[in-house]
């Protein structure tokens, strides 16, 4: 049976996002790949309401899905898009981040936890490849949260992102036609998504440039000073993206470089193992609210003085 890779891009019709994207899935479909493609634009897709109806559920050890699944397009896009072995994404970058339909699509994710459902038996746990491009009007500087955005939204999927890349310097409409470098870079990531694909889901490992990303684990550019996280666990330097833990060390050479500690990958967001511990954060913090008589009524008295405040808005 052939593979199904998915092309999924939020970006303007017939222009960059969508034409890296498809040089893309013509690699995956030449190699014999089942593929498709869809743009966002096209469905009507509504922002998360923080009902957390989802998370509470879960963290009960329930299935309850989303409280918008029949209101808009995107169930019906997941059970697509959970059904495939491979989805390439594709966003153009709007200060800094991808654009705001890339990610209220993706932050509704959530409902759909792979980590979550598997942990609970709702689900049976199932590998996915993913490879991410975004695509900017300047360089890197103007695009610096653009990848990590994508691909800390991909992980709640169970994606193993083997290849991503950023496409700088195209502001204009289609103007990625006249960079044929871009062209084959964007092929590429179809051949490394193939190629993964072909390979055992434990084998499987980065296939884009070896050294890209200051984090070993996730090859994101974003790393934090770590705080105190749930349970006690702390590390010196974290990566905002995938979790690892660890510290920053000289070299040799007198450059820096990020070294996971020996339990650095504890909580690795990107394995359903590490985001499973999320979910009992969830029950925990979430639970020792609603399974406290007591706290709810507090809060709904306490309450009562903000709904009285009232301020001037728009005339």
């Amino acid at each position: 049976m052939a593979f199904k890779v998915m092309g999924v891009t939020a970006g303007r019709k017939d222009s960059n996002s969508e034409i890296l994207l498809k040089e893309a899935l013509l690699v995956c479909q030449e190699q014999g790949a089942e593929v498709s493609m869809i743009n966002l634009r096209d469905f009507n897709l509504l922002d998360c309401n923080g009902c957390t109806s989802c998370t509470i559920g879960m963290s009960m050890g329930k299935n309850t899905g989303c409280s918008l699944k029949n209101a808009d397009d995107k169930d019906r896009i997941m059970q697509v898009f959970l059904d495939q072995d491979a989805v390439i994404f594709s966003a153009p970058t709007y200060e800094l981040m991808p654009s705001s339909l890339f990610l209220k699509f993706m932050h509704r994710n959530l409902a759909y936890e792979t980590a979550f459902l598997t942990k609970i038996g709702a689900i049976q746990h199932r590998d996915r490849v993913g490879a991410l491009m975004a695509v900017g009007g300047s360089t890197r500087s103007w695009q610096s949260m653009a990848l990590e955005c994508m691909q800390v939204t991909t992980v709640t999927s169970s994606f193993k992102i083997v290849d991503m890349y950023m496409a700088t310097m195209v502001p204009a409409p289609a103007q990625v036609l006249l960079h044929e470098e871009k062209l084959a870079r964007a092929r590429e990531i179809g051949a490394n998504v193939m190629k993964a694909l072909n390979t055992p889901p434990a084998e499987r490992k980065w296939l884009g440039e070896p050294d890209y990303g200051w984090c070993p684990n996730c090859h994101s550019n974003c790393l934090c000073l770590g705080e105190e996280q749930w349970g006690g666990l702390k590390y010196p330097i974290e990566c905002a993206v995938c979790g690892a833990g660890g510290d920053l060390e000289k070299t040799p050479d007198g450059k820096w470089k990020f070294v996971i500690a020996a339990n650095g990958l504890e909580r690795d967001r990107t394995t359903e193992e590490g985001r499973g511990v999320h979910c009992d954060e969830i029950a925990d913090t979430q639970g020792g609210f609603f399974m406290d008589p007591e706290k709810p009524k507090i809060v709904a008295q306490r309450l009562e003085k903000y709904k009285k405040i009232t301020f001037k808005g728009l005339e």
